[in-house]
């Protein structure tokens, strides 16, 4: 592995499989840092590069499973909760490898996951000499299976990695013949006796894995490891908006001018015309003075109603109302009406829809390109639940800029967002990204916070070859919402541009006022919104 590289560890909680190998290709794609992602899967099924479907024994629906197919080698497997998934994404030293350096690095695997189990009490563990993973009793006459092996390397980078049972359900593994092995069986930690908490085994593997693969400074980053009601805010367990904060002194540095002049009259009444939305007036944006008298609005589609409630948003989170078919195309004549060059849509998230929302964005992309020839059209997507044939419908739009924005940093995104994920809105700018898009991201700070936790974010971001990212500072909209944890100082904004710069994202809009669309046009021309190309693994 190449000296000094960060290596990047990070427990991402519970993510669908196909998030995360979104994840992964994206990482492995965009990344020089090396990487440990750790989490626990949804039940799942995969089947490896040269698998058929003759070693599984029943229909993954029957037992509330998916079915994967994937690029690692390998067999069948089992993925799903109880289970600790590793994905290692490393850069192995020397090149490509071949088959020496593949074999290498799987016993690489099996030593570290070896090394975990004997660490935490379970001694007769080791190898079996026919089959990859790591066994219990491996000399004995019933050796069992109790972590599996499965990884991908390619131009001396690695994919894929183990999956260690903590204590699933091992009736899963009944429908199935594991790993394609008949004539021996799979077992747990639990099963042999070693009760332990996924948290214990996480940092076990944290630090083994630091031991034996970290070339440079470590970098930890959890999600929440708790999942209580009580950990949120009142708006986002249903209580509504609350009243307006009390009236608190703010640094001059958050002081906005009220500017209600004729710009911004005309854009009002325009969009009281046309019953149109904008995201700046439902979210609260500080910048709506400075924005509108300059002529730019960012549009929001899809209703005035969002399916979820995330702490820090003021979107009205009634029950949603139908799809307006007429919208698209209203908002594409306003866009001309105000001689847009860059044009900025967003919707809420709509959780109720087969596809999230997502064919109203294609249709409102259409709709302004016909009506606006030559304009630049950005959008601000939901995840659409990471579903990928509603993201393609998005993607196949061609949008000038696809923007997702992160929010805040791993381990307060159950406060903050608590129905959405940290890797699935990773995975979504990866797809976006490998779809030849360019790709936009947005953290606000002030919410809790540290300076180091956002640099890690920003890491991230850069890892999935984000190119553009805004970093502002949270304001509270209501007294159920997060309080304002700090003030960040001018200084830090300043710090974190340089910082994303460093990181390889080619734009990084900073400062205390600064939202997602802010400066959108500057920040796409910056960034060179036309030179993305599709990504693709080598073989």
């Amino acid at each position: 592995m190449t000296a000094g590289k960060p290596f990047r560890i990070r427990w991402l909680g519970r993510v669908r499989y196909r998030d995360a190998l979104a994840l992964q290709r994206g990482l492995f794609a965009h990344c020089a840092d090396d990487h440990l992602l750790l989490l626990e899967h949804d039940p799942v099924y995969t089947l490896g590069s040269n698998a058929g479907t003759e070693h599984l024994l029943a229909p993954p629906e029957e037992v509330g499973a998916e079915l994967e197919h994937t690029d690692r080698g390998g067999d069948i497997t089992f993925h799903g909760p109880g289970q600790l998934v590793g994905y290692p994404l490393l850069h192995l030293a020397g090149g490509p490898g071949g088959l020496t350096g593949s074999v290498a690095h799987v016993r690489s695997v099996e030593d570290v996951v070896i090394d975990v189990c004997r660490d935490l009490g379970l001694g007769d563990v080791g190898r079996l000499d026919r089959y990859p993973g790591v066994w219990v009793r491996p000399d004995g006459p019933d050796p069992r299976k109790v972590a599996a092996i499965g990884v991908r390397m390619s131009r001396g980078r690695t994919m894929h990695g183990f999956a260690l049972n903590v204590d699933p359900d091992l009736s899963f593994f009944d429908r199935m013949v594991p790993c394609g092995i008949s004539e021996h069986g799979v077992t747990s930690l639990a099963a042999e006796g070693i009760e332990v908490s996924m948290r214990e085994v996480v940092d076990r593997v944290a630090e083994r894995a630091a031991e034996r693969w970290a070339r440079g400074p470590v970098d930890r980053a959890d999600v929440a490891w708790r999942h209580r009601a009580v950990d949120l805010v009142a708006f986002s367990r249903g209580e509504g908006p609350g009243e307006p904060p009390p009236v608190e002194r703010k640094p001059d540095w958050m002081k906005v001018r009220l500017d209600t002049g004729p710009g911004y009259r005309r854009l009002k009444g325009l969009l009281r015309e046309r019953s149109l939305v904008t995201v700046c007036e439902e979210a609260g944006c500080p910048n709506v003075f400075d924005c509108w008298n300059d002529g730019t609005a960012t549009f929001m589609i899809n209703g005035e109603r969002c399916t979820r409630a995330c702490g820090f948003c003021l979107v009205d989170t009634r029950r949603p109302e139908g799809l307006d078919a007429g919208e698209p195309a209203r908002v594409a004549d306003a866009v001309a009406e105000m001689g847009l060059a860059h044009a900025v849509v967003t919707a809420v998230a709509r959780d109720d829809l087969p596809d999230g929302g997502a064919a109203a964005f294609a249709a409102t992309i259409a709709a302004v390109r016909d009506r606006n020839p030559g304009i630049a059209v950005e959008v601000l997507i939901p995840d659409c639940k990471g579903d990928p044939g509603a993201l393609d419908v998005v993607f196949d739009a061609r949008p000038d800029v696809l923007n997702h924005n992160l929010e805040t940093v791993a381990r307060l995104q159950r406060t903050v967002r608590p129905s959405a994920s940290y890797a699935r809105s990773l995975a979504v700018l990866a797809r976006a990204r490998a779809a030849g898009l360019t790709t936009k991201s947005s953290l606000i700070v002030g919410l809790g916070e540290s300076d180091d936790e956002v640099d890690g974010a920003l890491a991230d971001l850069a890892g999935v070859g984000c190119d553009i990212v805004t970093v502002g500072q949270y304001l509270r909209p209501t007294t159920n919402h997060l309080p304002v944890e700090r003030w960040v100082e001018p200084a830090a904004f300043g710090r974190w541009r340089e910082v994303g710069q460093r990181l390889g994202i080619p734009h990084v809009e900073s400062g205390p006022l600064v939202r997602s669309s802010y400066h959108a046009r500057q920040a796409a021309d910056a960034a060179g919104a036309s030179t993305p190309v599709p990504v693709t693994l080598g073989a």
